[in-house]
């Protein structure tokens, strides 16, 4: 794969369903347009700095495994497990069971009965079970599974076709919202968004957080009023939604082992994948402000003179703000245009996904930490073919488990810890390895990578307070795997012995 593979690569895993639907459960939580901007300001800082601090160790390590190698290689054997073992066990397989169920959503504008609340087989009351949507993640994964069984060439084929028509879906949005804009300069939207309220707050859910602190005192003594503490907060919560849509920009690095040239196209498709990306979601950010209001209200829309619409951004049809904005400017036929062009985004993003994840558990099968079959090569197609299938089939299950939104928390929460614990790499290669050699250096290193640290064990500590129900049980699942580790070397150890 060359760079324009490598960066389809980038921005296909992560443009998948996130930003035409996160924007709803952000908006209701914040309450405010001009937060909900910030907020993405915020993921565009982290994820810009993550990208280029991965991009030194990229550089430096062009191996197939990414992340799992960085690990292994600056803190040691059993975090580089831990990350492949959570990366199997929740953040790839979880990522990708978010956005095959998103696949099925959008596919019920076009066919109702596909429906998250559908159900095929329900146990009990809660969202586990087989629904008509989550049948149609598990069709999706299935298929593409199959489809990259049959040779990276094939796969990255694929990938290089759905995201180009992602990317083009993304600027038909901010094209459609330019165009409203132009004939109607006094849309619903500006007048409700970028009037006075642009900076009201609805900060009550968290208003308790700053009193719970400055209880302890130092934050009390630091002076630091107790709303931006609250606004502090809620941004930590939201990033779960904005986090999770520009999330997956390191899987180019699981990778590395079949792109040309790495050295020079690792971290190119990271920078380029990434900033291009994050500027088409801050822009889609405005186009939605400046079409729809931001909270509940019954409006006549200019656009379809006499005809009552309840359309907002936080109360938008099972969150679909994309289609909301289209069914605005062009009726039941935009809506339908716009669920299909989200259909090929989610599709491409999961081809993504699957290609790369299977290429960190062949890694680690390599270095003895995983089931042996899944580090070995199809002798026709030079492709990890077990991996695909154990990664296909875990995140079947997944699909299963619950709902988008409970997706979600569960993977982010992982997903920051392991890029904390890398970006800590970084810092650790550069005092052991201070003579090897880095084609490209991290930008703004120390100050930036550190920056990065900070704000994501903020985002860590704030999650682990508010959505205890998911973070907790994350945090536990990456510790189980100490133990798991501890065993699976003991094992490696005694069956080489035996062969001695």
């Amino acid at each position: 794969m060359g760079l324009f593979s490598a960066t389809a690569i980038v921005m296909g895993s992560m443009i998948g369903s996130g930003i035409f639907i996160v924007p709803a459960d952000m908006s209701r939580v914040l309450g405010s347009p001009v937060l909900l901007i910030a907020a993405w300001l915020v993921t565009a800082l982290m994820t810009i700095i993550g990208a280029l601090s991965y991009g030194e160790l990229a550089a430096m390590m062009p191996k197939a495994g990414g992340q799992y190698v960085y690990l292994r290689e600056s803190l040691g054997p059993i975090w580089g497990f831990l990350y492949g073992w959570t990366l199997f066990l929740v953040i790839q397989t979880g990522t990708i069971a978010a956005v095959g169920v998103a696949f099925g959503k959008f596919l019920g504008v076009f066919f109702p009965s596909v429906s998250q609340t559908h159900w095929l087989w329900h146990a009990g009351s809660g969202n586990v079970g087989l629904s008509t949507a989550n049948l149609a993640a598990i069709v999706v994964i299935v298929l593409l599974t199959w489809t990259n069984t049959r040779g990276v060439k094939l796969g990255a084929a694929v990938q290089n076709v759905f995201t180009s028509a992602k990317v083009l879906a993304l600027l038909a949005i901010i094209a459609v919202g330019l165009l409203l804009l132009l004939e109607h300069r006094d849309t619903e939207g500006v007048a409700a968004n970028f009037g006075h309220h642009f900076w009201t707050l609805a900060l009550t859910k968290y208003q308790g957080f700053a009193s719970t602190v400055n209880h302890s005192g130092p934050m009390l003594r630091a002076g630091i009023p107790e709303i931006v503490l609250n606004v502090a907060v809620a941004l930590a919560i939201v990033q779960v939604g904005s986090l999770f849509s520009s999330d997956a920009w390191n899987n180019v690095t699981f990778t590395a082992g079949e792109i040309t040239n790495p050295k020079r196209n690792l971290p190119l498709s990271l920078a380029i994948g990434t900033g291009g990306v994050l500027l088409l979601y801050i822009a889609c950010n405005f186009v939605y402000l400046s079409v729809l209001p931001m909270m509940s209200q019954p409006t006549t829309y200019t656009f379809h003179p006499g005809t009552l619409l309840q359309l907002g951004i936080a109360n938008a049809k099972q969150d679909r703000v994309a289609t909301a904005v289209m069914e605005v400017a062009f009726g039941g036929l935009g809506a339908k245009l716009m669920a299909a062009a989200i259909l090929v985004s989610t599709f491409g993003c999961v081809n993504g996904m699957l290609l790369a994840g299977a290429r960190v558990y062949y890694a680690m099968s390599q270095d003895g930490l995983f089931f042996k079959s899944v580090g070995k090569l199809d002798e026709k197609t030079k492709t990890p073919v077990n991996s695909l299938w154990m990664q296909c089939v875990w995140a079947c299950l997944l699909c299963l488990s619950g709902q988008y939104g409970n997706l979600l928390d569960y993977v982010i929460f992982a997903v920051l810890v392991f890029y904390v614990l890398t970006i800590g790499g970084l810092f650790v290669l550069r005092r052991t390895r201070p003579e090897a050699p880095r084609p490209y250096k991290a930008f703004g290193y120390p100050v930036l990578p550190a920056l990065y640290i900070v704000m994501a064990i903020w985002i860590c500590g704030v999650l682990l307070r508010y959505k205890p129900q998911y973070t907790w049980p994350g945090l536990i699942l990456v510790l189980l795997g100490v133990p798991v580790y501890w065993v699976w070397t003991r094992r490696s150890k005694n069956v080489e012995q035996a062969v001695q």
